[in-house]
């Protein structure tokens, strides 16, 4: 049966360049080595879409509705539904100097100019190129996609948008416990110095509201336990010395 809005899902997807073939994503990590795209900080595993957020580019969403889990589909993106329309006013030139302390600026490099990523096309005459677009902008896209499963309870749910926002604590470190509409969740320990902890819990607060309606209180807690280290009473071993024989 296909999808709605709303509906979550879990997607594995291989993600190619129409033109050149070109892989450049994928949640599965024996593909990302394959096609030497692996990273060592990545976390490939299927990814959570709930359809009608935009968690995925359009031309692949919409497709998705029309899919069922343990279906797999080669879906073709165009550029206005992938990444957009390459824009040439987004590219400009800039003097060198702006990048001074920047050691690494080479065609092709992404680099930050006014809190904006842009990629260096080009260096030349003391002034160099640079394309504001989306280094994909302009290009047609192929996903090999697979729905792996749909997820339908809410404590499933909540897990899910959990694992979301902290994909590097395992989801069996977390307690979670729902009465009367009020959601606890117990932090676990390695949770407590995550850089930007209260905006992730801020934003997995919004997301639970936001796609379980049944809950109106979320409650987050930390427990700090003492510690008390074991005492082990060490006996002294008299040493018996032997009388010489001599």
């Amino acid at each position: 049966m296909p999808f709605q809005k709303g509906s979550f899902i879990l997607i594995d997807y291989v993600a190619r360049i129409k033109d050149t073939g070109e892989v450049f994503d994928t949640t599965i990590e024996a593909e990302a080595k394959m096609f030497n795209i692996y990273s060592s900080d990545a976390i490939y595993e299927p990814m959570l879409v709930v359809l009608g957020e935009g968690w995925v580019v359009s031309g692949l969403e919409e497709k998705l509705y029309e899919m069922n889990v343990g279906e797999k589909r080669e879906i073709e993106v165009p550029p206005e539904k992938g990444f957009g329309i390459r824009d040439p006013s987004k590219v400009r030139l800039v003097p060198l100097r702006t990048f001074k302390n920047e050691p690494n600026l080479r065609p092709g490099a992404r680099v930050r100019f006014r809190d904006t990523l842009a990629t260096v096309r080009s260096i030349s005459s003391g002034r160099v190129q640079l394309d504001f677009n989306h280094p994909l902008a302009g290009k047609t896209l192929k996903y090999e996609v697979e729905v792996k499963d749909e997820i339908k309870e809410p404590i499933d749910k909540i897990k899910a948008l959990l694992h979301r926002r902290l994909p590097t604590i395992p989801i069996e470190n977390f307690s979670l416990s729902l009465a009367s509409n009020v959601l606890t969740i117990n932090m676990p320990a390695e949770s407590f110095m995550v850089d930007g902890i209260q905006l992730i819990k801020r934003g997995l607060a919004n997301d639970i509201m936001k796609f379980i309606p049944e809950i109106s209180k979320i409650v987050f807690t930390e427990e700090y336990v003492r510690r008390i280290e074991a005492k082990t009473e060490s006996k002294e071993v008299e040493e018996v010395k032997e009388p010489s024989s001599g």
